[in-house]
């Protein structure tokens, strides 16, 4: 089975091509922008441009434009290769990610938030959530987080806030998909976001957040 794996939620964009477990083709950029101009053609650059027998998409939470650039690519080669796509949380990759570079061990993954506050989510030692994702101003975070190991964008300000721990600064990288558990692969493709919207119609139900 040929797997295209998409992650393009943050500042970093990154394709990945696996056959069954093995990595047959990547591409990986820390862009900040461009994320819809170079998404398509990063993966058409992969082997048989990237076509495979499932996609794996990144749901969020992250950039608003990032996730839903992704998603949209995800739905669109899906329907054009009639496949299935699958998502995954975006912290859940990166606590995988910290867990294969300093072993089996509590994490909580602290990311770049909306309106200077940052997403968190703590995560055992078999990559299980210990808690749902979170949206914390940097003073609560520094004081609410108790775990040693810090992974994220924001790991390495947590850390030197509190004056304790491990930090490993991380952006989510497709190309480590195969660290993922697999219980967090979800056909449901609707975005994840770590806040509600900013503001909304009087009476109306909170349907979506913002990041």
């Amino acid at each position: 089975m040929r797997t295209l794996v998409i992650d393009s939620a943050t500042e970093a964009c990154s394709v990945a091509l696996f056959e069954n477990d093995a990595l047959i083709g990547s591409d990986y950029r820390v862009l900040g922008r461009g994320h819809a101009e170079l998404l398509i053609p990063m993966v058409a650059a992969l082997p048989g441009k990237g076509k495979a027998d499932r996609i794996v998409v990144s749901l969020g939470p992250g950039s608003f434009t990032g996730v839903r650039v992704g998603l949209a690519a995800a739905r669109g080669l899906a329907l054009a290769w009639k496949v299935e796509a699958l998502g995954y949380p975006t912290l859940a990759l990166i606590a995988a990610m910290a867990r294969a570079e300093s072993g089996a061990q509590n994490v909580t993954v602290v990311m770049t938030g909306g309106h200077g506050e940052w997403f968190v989510q703590p995560f055992d030692a078999e990559g299980t959530e210990l808690a749902k994702l979170g949206s914390l101003s940097p003073d609560i975070a520094a004081r609410q987080i108790t775990s040693q190991l810090v992974a994220g964008t924001q790991a390495e300000a947590l850390v030197a806030a509190r004056g304790v721990g491990n930090a490993l600064a991380l952006l989510p990288d497709a190309r480590q998909f195969t660290w993922l558990p697999e219980h967090f692969l979800t056909p449901d493709l609707t975005p994840l976001y770590g806040r509600p919207p900013d503001a909304r119609l009087p009476g109306a139900r909170l349907v979506e957040g913002t990041t």
